[in-house]
């Protein structure tokens, strides 16, 4: 069966829809076809006006148009006063709120993509003027926009494709997997998350765990050197397949040399310090793995920090290789 997919945007920067035009394929529009995904409307990639857009909304609401897998992109603007006057969808005069509500009655799967549609996200930070929510979610809360117990018609929960901005084999192989009618609840994490990605940390894979296994610790942007301790970096804590899935085939924040500021997560947007620094208690970082008691971590961090071999300790803190591995025979004996 085809999947009828309508893709909506409220409020956010679009950074989401930017990122699935990047996904590793020569066709895009073929890639999805050929895996049983029917685009009906994208703001990026329909060729539809104004009139087409509103004739395509009222068929999918009178049931002349199946729609099978709403997608929201950006924040739900509930503002001012619960009135959703901040964002009206173009042409109708009415909020996108009640569009969200109403073509949510009638999809058989609804998806938020990003983390700005599933939890609030860079939209909601702050003061929150817009009143900005997720779909289901505000921040690690249940509720939203929809309901604590709000269902599509297929049976299960909103679909939370989380991320700041979602990798784009994220939402392709979720909506493969609609197509194929292969996603259950099962295969969503506790807070909705396709567990295809939800199921990783950032951390696996990263291309500096060798300094992360001897604490050998960044001071600067430019160092090698992981950058948990003192950079701010949340790998061991986030759920996402960033150093396995690689963006364009090729990279991620921490290849990059940037700190991973957990942004699947609900609440990353508002961490309670700098994003560039590590926040600590007496001299220990606050955000330790998601799954390592602390006093093990503080005996391991120690031990591993008197083993550091001197390559390793120099290279941490330098922007290049300053001292390759030995060579030497490795044969086993």
């Amino acid at each position: 069966m085809t999947l009828n997919v309508l893709w909506l945007q409220s409020g956010g920067c679009g950074g989401c829809s930017m990122s699935l035009l990047c996904a590793d394929t020569p066709h895009f529009p073929e890639l999805l076809r050929n895996n049983g995904v029917q685009l009906l409307w994208h703001p990026a990639l329909s060729l539809h006006g104004e009139h087409d857009l509103l004739d395509l909304l009222g068929a999918c609401l009178n049931g002349s148009i199946r729609l099978d897998a709403l997608c929201i992109e950006g924040a739900l603007l509930r503002g001012p006063q619960r009135s959703g006057r901040f964002h009206v969808l173009a042409g109708t005069g009415l909020p996108m709120i009640d569009w969200v509500r109403k073509l949510s009655s009638v999809a058989r799967h609804v998806l938020a993509i990003g983390s700005c549609a599933a939890w609030g996200g860079i939209t909601a930070s702050g003061s929150n003027p817009t009143d900005a929510c997720g779909l289901q979610y505000e921040d690690e809360h249940r509720g939203g926009l929809l309901g604590t117990g709000f269902l599509a018609h297929a049976g299960l929960p909103v679909v939370n494709i989380a991320g700041c901005p979602t990798h784009p084999g994220w939402v392709i192989d979720t909506l493969m997997g609609l197509a194929a009618e292969a996603l259950t609840l099962d295969d969503l994490d506790p807070l909705g998350r396709p567990r295809l990605f939800a199921d990783q940390l950032v951390h696996h894979g990263c291309t500096r765990n060798e300094y992360y296994e001897y604490k050998a610790s960044a001071g600067k942007p430019s160092d090698l050197g992981c950058t948990m301790e003192n950079m701010g970096c949340k790998g061991t804590q986030a759920h996402a397949d960033c150093n396995r899935r690689l963006w364009n085939g090729d990279g991620s924040c921490t290849r990059a040399g940037y700190a991973c500021i957990s942004c699947t997560e609900p609440g990353f947007q508002t961490p309670g310090h700098p994003f560039h620094l590590t926040p600590k208690l007496a001299g220990i970082p606050i955000g330790l793995p998601t799954d390592m008691p602390k006093a093990w971590f503080v005996a391991l961090a120690s031990l591993s920090k008197s083993a550091t071999p001197r390559r390793v300790k120099t290279n941490s803190h330098s922007d290049h290789v300053a001292l390759p591995p030995v060579s030497r025979k490795t044969g086993l004996r």
